[in-house]
């Protein structure tokens, strides 16, 4: 399945709240003195990133939301600059508090003020060369937009001294990138190597990962000739053991078994999607009617023998999709008399035609076994449709064989340009892409369909291993 992307203006709001929140509370833990000026100087390192987030609100999900919607440049540029303004008046009383210089803080918000348009124009950059038709799916614009988010937040980190302290930064971008990056880590190298059973692969990454730690403790303390850094390092590994691992793998559970329950439920919604457009359009009106008239034409022209037989296998192919087409799996014998009743009704309809060969080779030796209803008649019922010119030499070539467990069926067709008055929504009587959706889901992995075509041929090979 071709990924999506992700709701990035939810993550952006998140990470961002997430880092504010972490500011602030450490801000606060630090405490303040009795004096006046320490007070208010508290009170500006909470506030003034509170004020901050406001504006950050206001500009991200609520401005250009309604920008989105409404389309009104005059609105958005009235808007920002006005959130700007206040934004900057309330920021810089509070900077004041602080203690910090005017220019200092002036330098600082301009610098924020660039930053986020700078993030907005890379962002639409991202979108107009890594999304589709430029690239199938979102892989890689969902991994390079989560990485312009970290940039950008380190970039603000770092310009945001003035109320950012160093253990923020060391918690921001020291300990969670490390974090996040040790769960990536087990969740591509541990937990899926684990889970495919590959437990030599799980060893060698796991008995790996804590060899380099240890080797990296072991020069810091070396270079600092402090021993005891080392426990710092077996301290490392017991917290990635007994807390990050398992906890990281209780979510990875919980995602797979979320995942498969989607996927469980994506495949139940396919088929009885499939099952209703099969149930529409499984007898073809235009067959059928044609069949008919034959038969009626045959009827005046000779004696009734043909017709009778005509008529009998018709109604055999009806009974055939009232009753058995119902069914999960039906006898393999029986899809074929089906196949066999159709190709002679064709046959009766085209028996005139000079421009058109039609070779059958229909092996049942060793037909045993049950299969889905009405798998083989697609491909043959396309080949008549699209492969018969009445002015163009056309043939048709179908070459169905069983072998002991399994049912191979190669179709070999003319093309011929399509007429301008043709209806494109005139499909055969199931259509190919239905036929593949129920081919992978009651014989997933236990089929192969190829199908090929050049200005001449269409060629088609099925094979299907019995239940």
């Amino acid at each position: 399945m071709k990924s999506k992307s992700l709701v990035f203006k939810d993550i952006e709001w998140w990470v961002v709240t997430f880092v504010f929140l972490t500011i602030i509370i450490v801000n606060i833990l630090h405490g303040f003195g009795s004096s006046y000026a320490e007070m208010m100087r508290f009170f500006g390192y909470i506030f003034m990133p509170i004020v901050l987030y406001v504006g950050f609100y206001l500009i991200h999900l609520v401005i250009l939301p309604k920008y989105l919607r409404d389309k009104n440049v005059l609105h958005l540029i009235l808007f920002s600059i006005l959130t700007a303004v206040l934004t900057g008046v309330f920021s810089a009383l509070w900077a004041a508090g602080i203690g910090g210089s005017m220019h200092r803080f002036f330098r600082f918000y301009f610098s924020v003020l660039a930053l986020y348009p700078g993030y907005l124009i890379t962002v639409m950059l991202l979108g107009k060369m890594l999304t589709p038709p430029n690239f199938q799916d979102f892989q890689l614009y969902n991994g390079v937009r989560l990485f312009m988010i970290f940039l950008f937040i380190t970039i603000f980190l770092v310009i945001a001294q003035l109320f950012v302290s160093e253990v923020v930064l060391v918690i921001l971008l020291g300990i969670i990138p490390a974090i996040l990056g040790l769960v990536l880590y087990n969740y591509y190298l541990l937990y899926r190597s684990k889970l495919a059973g590959n437990i030599k692969a799980y060893r060698w990454y796991l008995w790996g990962l804590m060899s380099i730690i240890m080797i990296v403790f072991f020069v810091i303390a070396a270079e600092n000739n402090v021993p005891e850094i080392m426990f710092l390092g077996f301290g490392m590994i017991a917290l990635l053991i007994f807390v990050i691992f398992p906890l990281s793998n209780l979510v990875f559970v919980k995602y797979d078994t979320f995942i498969g329950k989607i996927d469980t439920l994506s495949v139940q919604v396919n088929q009885s999607s499939a099952n209703l457009s099969f149930l529409r359009s499984q007898i073809n009106p235009h067959f059928l009617f044609n069949a008919l008239n034959t038969l009626y034409g045959a009827a005046l022209m000779e004696n009734a023998e043909k017709t009778s037989d005509g008529i009998q296998k018709l109604g055999d192919m009806m009974r055939f999709m009232l009753h058995e087409n119902q069914m999960d799996r039906i006898p393999l014998s029986r899809e074929i008399t089906y196949l066999r009743n159709y190709l002679d009704l064709q046959m009766l309809r085209f028996k005139n035609e000079a421009n058109l060969e039609v070779s059958v080779q229909i092996s049942e030796d060793t037909c045993e076994g049950n299969i889905a209803p009405m798998l083989l008649i697609p491909f043959v019922e396309n080949a008549f449709k699209h492969g018969i010119s009445t002015k163009n030499k056309s043939w048709i070539r179908i070459n169905l064989r069983c072998l002991k467990g399994s049912v191979h069926l190669d179709v070999v067709n003319s093309i011929h340009p399509k007429k301008q008055t043709e209806d494109p929504r005139d499909e055969s009587g199931i259509g190919l892409e239905n036929v593949k959706n129920r081919l992978a889901h009651s014989y997933p992995q236990k089929h192969n369909l190829t199908i090929v075509a050049n200005d001449t041929e269409h060629f088609v090979h099925l094979s299907v291993q019995l239940t």
